[in-house]
């Protein structure tokens, strides 16, 4: 029974002891992605993974859009409770779309909003006009009958969203309303069953269906028949109407980077001075479990690119300090582990038992080191804002990779060059057992 044990641990471990390049492979490939970007095709569908080269840069690096938004209709004078119900939709949408370095401010006195957010990756014309497009559409939605009477309005839509219905294959708009909605579009489907209900943003109509029975509860869905854009564009429109009031901006203006390109070029140039460094310090001192840190630490700085560039996260300079310090947790999660392992093997444990021991007595060492970090970024994450949001968010990402990279991929690459009889020597490991 034992025997046959052995020989299956010495089996598998003989069958992987090629990991090390299967591995290797993964992160050459991720980090042409992370650094190029990737266009494919799934059927009649293009879809594309955005690289390095389209990262959201911060304001303070690459500048930004001040917009001031009024009310449309001027005979309408919002309230400040209306202003800021106004400014916390903005808020979400900007946040939905992952742009954190951005302002909003509310000028109670003049009824106006001020929102300054950061140039999308794509933008090469640097048009306000066309950026402020991305906040959505600013009109206001109401519900009307075929009259043209105005049954309620979209700031008591709660939600809009597209789900797929798999009896007939397509999608429909889940609608879910407040109190105050949710008993307006009762009474108003009470009175409307057999006829059309007509959605307006503003005076454009967007969709009339027909309401075939009185709807309670607060919950309803728009049927049609639709594809999952049709559905999605619909739902977006429903929900960006969600204002008290119709607003537009017609005073647009650049903003200049506060600190600039420059700032940036130093921040990229230390961050490879850096990591050049430390590579070679884990290399030349700690041997082959440095040379196995170097791919840990790659995928690390590759995995937090692609956390940033993929869900176009805005990246400002903290943001880029986080990801350097990350880089210093990383450093310290193989130099735990690999001391470890260096103290086990001069015990007088063999190459691939001493590798085992040090990892697993080195996980709540790191672990702990990481946890308290990861704590940290949550709360600055939370109770942050702007630039804090981007340090904390590059920081989380940084510590998920350090558990992934730091810990996983280093014992399977490790524990896979150890199967090499070249490679089983402990002075690799920087051990030498001591002779009694």
């Amino acid at each position: 029974m034992i025997q046959n044990r052995c020989y299956e641990e010495e089996l598998f471990l003989r069958n992987n002891k090629y990991i090390f390049f299967v591995l290797v492979a993964v992160i050459v490939l991720l980090g042409y992605v992370a650094f190029n970007g990737i266009e494919f095709a799934i059927g009649d569908k293009e879809y594309e993974i955005k690289g390095m080269d389209k990262m959201r840069y911060g304001i303070d690096i690459r500048g930004g859009i001040e917009a001031i938004y009024e009310s449309k209709d001027p005979d309408i004078v919002p309230t400040e409770a209306q202003l800021d119900s106004a400014r916390a939709i903005i808020e979400t949408r900007l946040d939905l779309k992952n742009i954190t370095d951005r302002e909003i401010t509310v000028d109670v006195d003049n009824a106006l909003i001020i929102v300054r957010f950061p140039w999308s990756s794509t933008e090469i014309a640097f048009d306000p006009q066309k950026a402020i497009a991305e906040i959505g559409q600013t009109a206001l939605l109401t519900f009307r009958s075929p009259e043209g009477e105005v049954l309620l309005k979209g700031d008591t839509v709660v939600s809009s969203k597209p789900e797929y219905n798999p009896e007939d294959r397509s999608y429909h708009i889940a609608l879910e309303f407040n109190d105050e909605g949710a008993n307006q579009f009762e009474q108003a489907t009470r009175s409307l069953v057999g006829k059309n209900m007509s959605i307006f943003m503003d005076e454009d109509e967007i969709s009339s269906p027909r309401v075939n029975e009185a709807i309670a509860g607060g919950k309803a869905i728009i049927t049609g028949k639709f594809t999952v854009e049709e559905a999605k564009r619909l739902s977006d429109q429903i929900s960006s109407g969600a204002l008290p009031f119709s607003l537009k901006s017609e005073n647009n203006s650049t903003i200049s980077p506060t600190l600039g390109r420059s700032a940036l070029d130093v921040m990229i140039n230390a961050a490879i001075l850096a990591f050049i460094l430390v590579c070679l310090f884990m290399l030349l001192y700690y041997r082959l479990p440095g040379f196995v840190a170097i791919f840990a630490l790659s995928l690390q700085v590759i995995g937090q690119l692609l956390a940033l560039s993929v869900p176009q996260f805005t990246l400002t300079l903290p943001g880029i300090a986080a990801v350097i310090l990350s880089i210093g947790l990383g450093v310290d999660a193989n130099i735990i582990s690999t001391e470890r392992i260096k103290e086990e093997i001069r015990d007088g444990k063999s190459v691939g038992a001493g590798i085992d021991a040090g990892f697993h007595k080195a996980f709540s060492a790191v672990f702990d080191g990481n946890i308290t970090v990861a704590i940290v970024a949550i709360i600055l994450m939370k109770f942050g804002s702007g630039t804090m949001i981007s340090f904390g968010y590059s920081l989380l990402t940084g510590v998920i990779l350090n558990f992934l990279a730091g810990v996983t991929v280093s014992r399977l690459m490790i524990r896979s060059l150890s199967q090499f009889d070249a490679l089983k020597k402990p002075v690799l490991y920087g051990a030498r057992r001591e002779t009694k």
